[in-house]
């Protein structure tokens, strides 16, 4: 069935037509006004686009079809219309006509339905990719649907963004599905794995001391753009930019949706807690040549993806295409997104996907001063948002410590990728690691090398959703993908894990206890490091995906949250919960300026022992040191102690300057016996068990 024979046939759904007038190139999209709606779409080479207008969503046939004059209806590359009559809630998609001639980097395919790279919502249900993906097949049963959404109807009554410094936040990344599909949740089954869910769950968030949620992607992806058998979980398969996922919502309503997603963000505003999407401008979900259309691969494929001299896609993400930043339309699609997510749906600011794809140029070049990024830096609307970057992409560029680093600035926080993969060699005893763990522990100046920088532009971590869960990284050896259906090849080989002697689940107690405090070691030396803390969630509790370190394709309770392990993990969960209130109260956590290496009476410093006062062992076979921290403004003084030797060991304590040391926490000791501050008396040495953590505070005894 073709265009031409759908707007002759007597099948069209009868519905009132509208009249239509030339409409305008700006703004992109459809757009509600006085009288009815434009719409607006880029393509340079298209020759002819027809706009089809649905009466529902599943309909196949639409009610009318609108071939847009090349003489009437474009300007310059921007094809548009004004519909009159219409509305917020009317669905429609594109069919776009031109050359099929890859070789030239036209994917022309009039036969497919296109969503709208700039609708504000989606209709999936019914969605097939594998329809998308077939040329000539005509798909517009099983095509997304965009709808028209009017903005500035919401009340947002007095929602404000709480503005939280990263020096005082502690970020809990999560993902909206799993964090209450389990029925074990206690949420409603309708609003299980949804924004409303997470709303629900605000008290759990506030009582485990969290001030910023990190959401996994939440704008439109495609489920199937995963193996067969296998549903996309993760998300980092975008199909827009703008529309929250229809997924998420408590109905497949996408007008429904967008009102939650604003609910939740209300919601958690109101408890104090920042909302940052993790956002996916580097691919999308139309794969490379061989993948479906969904829109820009069948709009303009040549300006929306990076081409190579052969007029390939290129692929620096690992998902088969590129997104070509250094274009001024997808930079402007990038931006517009951006500014939506702040104006209309209030969001505090942004964690960049293989942020490091931003930075190249239309030849994959690396660019220094990069337009993608610099039309973000100076973005107004963005200046009162966090701006994270994953500093690296699939195609080994690696670039941690230029972000945070840009212009001598502190527009950028970067995700530490070395603090993690430095923090679990320490952790597991490797050699060689004592130098590396003192500069991790103060903010990492080795990368950030800027003495100028704010220490927090580093986010620290020990796990997030790629890669072993804490509790994973103390239970398995090696990774366990085979329920991914690759032959165990996908996900990293390397994780630096240890499973202390039995490989996954074990009742073995002996085995049990030192994973249990090595969990407590991973936590307590994330929250004792100056920056920004970061974990994923559901660490706090232990959870595990039973050795899958690449659960992209796990929409399962592998996956997601077990809120039974509340229950038996609750100890880990307190002494979480306890640890991020008790360093949440040390102003030495929300330095901004690298802390002193050496006494200083004026500004806050660290001084470096070992198991004798001054006598910290640098040597590759250590696996202990001491850090002595002091605010000597705020009257804060404590004795942090790291062993991660297998064996007990007598520290040297430094002597009191407020009044008695108390014992803060002993990661060795039981979960119940930490946070009691008992006093230590006059004890010159304290003897720390084998591969644990030792916090001591010096105050006054009138404290």
């Amino acid at each position: 069935m073709n265009s031409t024979s759908l707007q002759a046939n007597e099948k069209t759904p009868s519905a009132a037509k509208h009249g239509i007038s030339a409409g305008k190139p700006a703004p992109l999209g459809s757009t509600v006004s006085d009288g009815g709606v434009n719409f607006s779409m880029y393509s340079k080479n298209a020759r002819s686009v027809e706009l089809w207008l649905f009466k529902n969503p599943e309909d196949a046939v639409p009610y009318q079809i609108i071939k847009l004059d090349p003489e009437k209806n474009r300007s310059y590359h921007y094809w548009h219309v004004f519909v009159e009559g219409a509305g917020e809630g009317l669905y429609y998609g594109y069919k776009v006509h031109g050359e099929y001639a890859p070789s030239k980097g036209l994917h022309f395919d009039g036969s497919k339905l296109l969503s709208d790279p700039f609708a504000k919502g989606i209709y999936g249900a019914g969605y097939s990719r594998g329809d998308a993906s077939v040329f000539g097949l005509e798909n517009s049963a099983t095509a997304l649907k965009s709808v028209v959404v009017a903005d500035g109807t919401y009340d947002w009554e007095d929602d404000r963004h709480p503005r939280r410094p990263l020096s005082s936040s502690v970020i809990y990344e999560m993902h909206v599905g799993g964090f209450t599909a389990n029925p074990n949740s206690g949420v409603s089954p309708e609003k299980r794995g949804t924004f409303l869910g997470v709303a629900e769950k605000i008290p759990y968030l506030k009582e485990l001391g969290i001030t910023t949620v990190e959401l996994m992607p939440v704008y439109v992806f495609d489920p199937q753009d995963a193996p067969l058998g296998l549903e996309n979980y993760w998300g980092y398969s975008p199909v827009n930019f703008f529309a929250p996922h229809w997924g998420y919502g408590s109905s497949p309503d996408p007008i429904a949706t967008i009102r939650e997603f604003k609910d939740m963000v209300k919601a958690l505003h109101k408890a104090g807690i920042e909302v940052i999407l993790d956002v996916v401008y580097n691919h999308t979900a139309e794969s490379g040549r061989n993948g479906p259309w969904l829109n820009f691969k069948g709009q303009e494929a040549g300006v929306y993806y990076m081409l190579d001299e052969n007029k390939q896609f290129s692929d620096y993400t690992g998902c088969g295409n590129t997104v070509n930043v250094s274009d001024p339309i997808l930079r402007r699609v990038m931006r517009e997104s951006l500014r939506y997510w702040v104006e209309q749906m209030h969001i505090d600011g942004f964690r960049f996907d293989l942020a490091a794809v931003l930075t190249r140029g239309e030849d994959g070049q690396v660019l220094v001063n990069s337009p993608a990024v610099n039309s973000i830096e100076v973005d107004p609307v963005l200046a009162d948002t966090k701006l994270i970057a994953e500093a690296w992409d699939a195609a080994g560029l690696y670039q941690l410590g230029f972000f945070a680093g840009r212009n001598g600035d502190t527009r950028w926080a970067e995700w530490n990728g070395a603090y993690r993969d430095d923090i679990r060699k320490f952790i597991r005893s490797d050699e060689g690691m004592v130098p590396i763990l003192a500069a991790r522990i103060i903010g990492s100046p080795d990368i950030y090398v800027n003495p100028h920088q704010d220490i927090n532009q580093s986010i620290h971590f020990v796990s997030c959703h790629d890669g072993f869960t804490m509790g994973d990284l103390v239970s398995y050896n090696c990774k366990h993908n085979l329920p991914n259906g690759e032959d165990n090849r996908d996900g990293l080989d390397e994780n630096f894990s240890c499973n202390y002697g039995v490989e996954g689940a074990t009742d073995d107690p002996a085995v049990e206890a030192v994973r249990e405090r090595q969990v407590r070691n991973f936590m307590t030396a994330m929250f004792f490091t100056q920056g920004t803390p970061m974990f994923v969630m559901g660490d706090e509790v232990r959870r595990t995906q039973f050795g899958n370190n690449n659960a992209y394709c796990q929409n399962n309770p592998s996956a997601w949250f077990d809120w039974n392990d509340l229950e038996r993990h609750g100890q880990t969960f307190e002494y979480t919960r306890k640890l991020i209130e008790y360093t949440q109260g040390l102003s030495l956590f929300e330095l901004k300026d690298l802390i002193k290496v050496g006494h200083d009476i004026n500004r806050p410093y660290v001084l470096w022992h070992g198991a004798a006062l001054n006598g910290a062992d640098w040597s590759p076979s250590s696996h202990t040191l001491a850090m002595e921290m002091v605010h000597p403004e705020k009257g804060e003084h404590l004795y942090v102690v790291f062993n991660m030797y297998w064996g007990d060991i007598s520290f040297q304590l430094p002597k009191p300057i407020h009044g008695r040391w108390h014992l803060v926490a002993d990661t060795f000791l039981p979960a119940g016996e930490n946070f009691t501050f008992r006093e230590l008396y006059d004890q010159e040495n304290y003897m720390v068990k084998d591969r644990s953590i030792v916090i001591l505070s010096d105050f006054s005894l009138k404290k």
